[in-house]
């Protein structure tokens, strides 16, 4: 388990191993200070070279790393296809598909051993939702206009046709339905990462502390039984971590994906719907 003193169980990494062996130097301070940002850059390293090395050698008929990565790109398009459309989902693909992988092996790198899921950190998962939000607000004005994307928040109001008295009376009563429109809508937009972040959150690190959890258990039938070796009681855990750790990552890039399709010209949604 690890060194760190925590109320959730934690399997020990190779980062909280070196901090417990440095004890408190600066290094060791450091270390622990920007554990779950080494663990995000390590997984940043490891899937750059993945995506170097399935296209240096390019061909017409994939094999291997190529066939692999095609297939991969394929089937999120596809999935993203349905959800904004085929041109809408081609065009935020780069940001929703790499959304997905990266989260995706975030959540299962803690069932490495001596790793850490940088997503059962809440400064991880608020950085991921946040960097959707600020993307989906970037969206509404680029698509939308700074003016269109005021009149999306304030649900699109129009002058009413009707003439004369009655026209003024449903000015007059639409003006503060729209306002509080508006406010509800903005309250909406900063309560979506918060809900993304903690969903993430909570759910990867409630599988890490029971992943701990029946390691501990397997370590601890090891000297009750006198077995030589530890019985693999956390293979199930790991199981269920494998499924929740992909709905988990296709729930946040999908949510995101959403987001984003909600704030495109309805114009936009056409094909779609043909």
């Amino acid at each position: 388990m690890s060194a760190q003193e925590s109320s959730v169980p934690e399997l020990a990494n190779i980062v909280s191993l070196a901090v417990h062996r440095l004890g408190d130097t600066a290094l060791g301070a450091f270390l622990h200070h920007w554990e779950n940002l080494i663990f995000s850059l390590i997984i940043v390293g490891f899937l750059s070279t993945i995506a170097y090395l399935a296209q240096r050698k390019r061909s017409l008929i994939p094999s291997g790393l190529q066939n692999l990565a095609e297939m991969a790109v394929d089937g999120l398009d596809n999935f993203f296809a349905e959800v904004m459309g085929k041109k809408e989902g081609r065009r935020y693909l780069p940001y929703v598909g790499t959304l997905f992988i990266y989260i995706l092996f975030m959540n299962f790198f803690g069932m490495v051993p001596g790793m850490k899921s940088p997503t059962s950190s809440l400064n991880t998962t608020i950085a991921l939702a946040l960097c959707t939000f600020v993307y989906v607000q970037f969206t509404g004005v680029q698509r939308l206009g700074i003016l269109g994307y005021l009149d999306h928040m304030a649900g699109n109001p129009r002058m009413p046709e009707e003439k004369g008295v009655f026209k003024v009376f449903l000015i007059l009563l639409f003006i503060p339905i729209h306002i509080l429109l508006f406010i509800i809508h903005i309250i909406g937009e900063l309560v979506k990462p918060v809900s993304l972040s903690l969903r993430l959150f909570g759910n990867i690190t409630g599988e890490d502390a029971l992943l701990a959890l029946f390691v501990g258990l397997g370590i601890t039938a090891l000297s009750f039984f006198k077995s030589p070796v530890g019985f693999p009681l956390q293979v199930p855990v790991m199981i269920l971590s494998l499924i929740l750790g992909t709905v988990q990552a296709v729930v946040f890039s999908l949510l995101s994906a959403i987001y984003i399709a909600m704030m495109i010209p309805h114009e936009s949604h056409e094909e779609k719907h043909q």
